[in-house]
């Protein structure tokens, strides 16, 4: 990564972390709603798009105050291949931001199942964590993954994320429940 007068250029070889927009909206409205993420993001009911809406409205809060923040994973141009940059891929949140105990969590999702296992989770990821511990002088990071989302752990793991626990039945899937992994990474 580069550094420019103290500030951090949020991209990469092949895409761009950005903040959200109003233009946003429909993608932003499929990935929320698509009930198959609902398990991961503790979601129970689709939300309108008044309320994304409002909600891209006021991501511009800082983080300090909301003790969030979401990033949209959009692609930058590539000449060797043609794709078109400027295409929003998913997103990365930060969440549970504390400065006091200088950590934060991370959720990542790749919006379309063609989008994955390109390397762009990776790319995000390491985007975000150089943010978070060179900008926001974070200590450490955290995740929360079931164990059978193994591509999610290898990602991490990757990236130098420790199991740290688990939590038995923690996520309810059906009438089953899931064991919940928490990595964390500390500077």
């Amino acid at each position: 990564m580069i550094l420019i007068k103290n500030y951090m250029r949020l991209h990469g070889k092949y895409l761009k972390l950005r903040a959200l927009e109003p233009s946003d909206i429909e993608e932003l409205s499929k990935w929320e709603n698509d009930t198959e993420t609902w398990k991961i993001s503790n979601t129970l009911a689709p939300f309108s798009r008044f309320v994304l809406e409002e909600y891209i409205a006021n991501a511009h809060q800082d983080i300090y105050a909301t003790k969030q923040l979401r990033l949209v994973i959009e692609l930058l141009p590539s000449p060797p291949s043609n794709e078109k940059g400027g295409r929003a891929i998913g997103c990365i949140d930060l969440f549970d931001f504390d400065p006091n105990h200088q950590r934060a969590g991370i959720g990542i999702l790749i919006g379309e199942k063609g989008d994955r296992r390109h390397g762009y989770a990776t790319e995000a990821l390491k985007i975000l964590m150089e943010y978070c511990f060179s900008t926001l002088n974070l200590h450490q990071l955290y995740c929360n993954i079931t164990t059978d989302n193994e591509p999610s752990v290898l990602l991490f793991q990757q990236q130098g994320f420790q199991v740290a626990g688990i939590k038995r039945q923690w996520i309810r899937d059906g009438n089953k429940f899931k064991d919940e992994l928490i990595l964390q990474k500390i500077k």
